[in-house]
């Protein structure tokens, strides 16, 4: 029968392929790097598959027999039970074009439940890690989502998916929306960026259509074990098997972003 790994030793090995992933990140920002176009907006770098592949080698030298869904290579299967999703460079415009706004994401499902979930974003050098039941952290300080609970009082943040050169005024209604209603609105390019944020406090709410599994799988358990809420736009259970619909908040804004939505 094989021994399960300790909740310690996974946590651990996170935390090591975040750091390794994160320094890839900075050296590859120094240096050259190639790019190409998975979409028509949509682009790789080949820091994202430096990062991917050092990801890989950690946590697969850690636990050889567990599963993996990652953005650049796709599924790798496994009947351990366990599944890390993996983003090795959220943000990649924003990383291409010198913005440090980006980050490494990496959660780990159990059964096809989120078990624990770190960002790492290595240009501000700030380490944000879950673990379910036991809270959320920021370099090791607890976090707790914001206090406010007025609309008129919130910062918001949203992000815009790849098929928005043909839905452009779609989404803009939602925008539209929540810049008459909101104290403020920002876009960073990175999901698994603004989904930290809002278990930090920074901003009361997130939402977003048709993100990926890997951009949700960690923030979504920061937001909740910071004390905020996910859903659907329906006020439905969050699950990664659809992100179709993001909204993520610090729960006192929720139903009132869900009204907006709806």
């Amino acid at each position: 029968m094989k021994t399960l790994p300790t909740l310690d030793a996974l946590v651990r090995a996170l935390r090591r392929a975040l750091s390794a992933a994160g320094e890839i990140h900075r050296r590859g920002a120094r240096r050259s790097f190639s790019i190409a176009h998975k979409g028509k907006v949509d682009i790789v770098t080949t820091v994202d598959h430096a990062a991917e592949k050092k990801i890989l080698q950690v946590l697969r030298g850690a636990f050889p027999d567990h599963g993996f869904l990652m953005e650049e290579s796709g599924l790798h299967a496994s009947s351990s039970g366990y599944r890390w999703v993996v983003d090795p460079l959220d943000g990649t415009v924003n990383f291409a074009h010198h913005v440090p706004l980006s980050c490494v994401s990496i959660g780990l499902e159990k059964d096809g439940k989120v078990l624990l979930g770190g960002v790492y974003a290595p240009f501000s050098e700030e380490l944000f890690v879950a673990v379910r039941g036991k809270g959320a952290t920021l370099n090791g300080k607890r976090i707790q989502v914001s206090k406010t609970e007025k609309l008129i009082d919130s910062l918001m943040v949203t992000g815009f998916p790849y098929d928005r050169y043909k839905k452009a005024g779609f989404y803009l209604s939602y925008v539209e929306k929540f810049m008459k209603r909101t104290q403020g609105l920002r876009r960073l390019g990175a999901a698994a960026l603004d989904l930290a944020y809002v278990a930090a406090g920074r901003f009361e709410g997130y939402w977003e259509f048709n993100i990926k599994p890997w951009d949700a799988a960690a923030g979504l358990l920061l937001v909740e074990e910071a004390g905020g809420r996910v859903t659907n736009f329906r006020g439905r259970p969050y699950s990664l098997a659809d992100t179709s619909q993001t909204l993520a908040s610090n729960g006192r804004v929720h139903q009132a972003m869900l009204r907006l939505l709806s």
